[in-house]
């Protein structure tokens, strides 16, 4: 009975918790279904009285939306697979050393985890300038060079670390070199942590706005997010807040297809220590 009951309000408690987080959601995709023009509702207006989709209409032509949706999957389809590629580079790397040099290289990778974005804004973009790559997208996908993040590094060191060891010194004798023993042997036995950090990482380049305010100069480069904050330069007034909505909308919705996308891979097993009767 203790059980059941603790299994009742948690269950109750995870049921409100997403009602919290449903509402907002639920508020955002509403909203641009409402014709602009209309004031702003003082409740939550669930079902518009007269649905109408001019609110997308008019987000796509007020602003080259489309162009910048573009320009931000051409940025994340570019980065995403340099991040996985590098973070899974290192992170069999620090799999496969011993001794202090790993001991070392993991507290940098945790200390540099904890400099804040904002300290490296100004010392990155002094590089890139003297470099002339300022209006390019080269500053926006050079993160990825690094692995993306050092948690991204972290994050495949712990589940190469979870395959035993075992399997790549049979697969060294068996002649594996590096980049196989990578692609063929540590991969396809991580990919939950793959899918978790490619979506991440889709997240992080997608949903970019500082490096694009930064570093790139012509409208029609500009990525979709700082596309959205002109559109609310330009939509003036609280009557107009469902085109601003409906914008939001359009950009989300890749991630959340790739999110539902990557579902199949996040069900996957791992190897961990209980394999080879470990």
């Amino acid at each position: 009975m203790g059980r059941r009951k603790l299994n009742f309000w948690a269950t109750a408690a995870l049921i409100f918790v997403s009602l919290i987080f449903i509402f907002p959601i639920l508020s955002m995709l509403v909203a641009p279904l409402r014709e602009p023009g209309l004031p702003p509702p003082r409740g939550l207006d669930i079902i518009p009285t007269n649905p109408s989709f001019q609110s997308f209409r008019d987000a796509f032509s007020m602003v080259p939306l489309g162009r910048s949706l573009l320009n931000s999957l051409l940025v994340t389809g570019i980065a995403v697979p340099i991040t996985i590629l590098t973070a899974s580079w290192a992170g069999l790397a620090l799999t496969l050393i011993r001794g202090r040099t790993r001991v070392l290289i993991i507290g940098s990778l945790i200390l540099l985890a904890t400099v804040p974005v904002t300290a490296i804004w100004i010392p990155r973009f002094v590089l890139f300038d003297k470099l002339g790559l300022v209006g390019t997208y080269v500053p926006l996908i050079a993160p990825a060079l690094m692995g993306g993040s050092p948690l991204f590094v972290l994050f495949y060191a712990v589940a190469f670390n979870r395959i035993p060891r075992e399997v790549f010194e049979a697969a060294i004798m068996e002649g594996c070199g590096t980049v196989r023993l990578w692609w063929r042997v540590g991969l396809p036995l991580v990919k939950p942590t793959t899918a978790a950090i490619a979506l991440l990482s889709a997240v992080a380049f997608w949903g970019n706005f500082i490096d694009p305010l930064l570093y790139l100069k012509n409208e029609e480069d500009i990525t979709a997010p700082l596309m959205i904050h002109s559109l609310d330069q330009l939509v003036l007034g609280p009557t107009h807040f469902p085109v601003f909505l409906a914008a939001s909308v359009v950009i989300t919705l890749p991630i959340i297809i790739l999110f539902f996308a990557t579902q199949r891979l996040f069900q996957g097993r791992e190897r961990g220590g209980s394999w080879l009767g470990r």
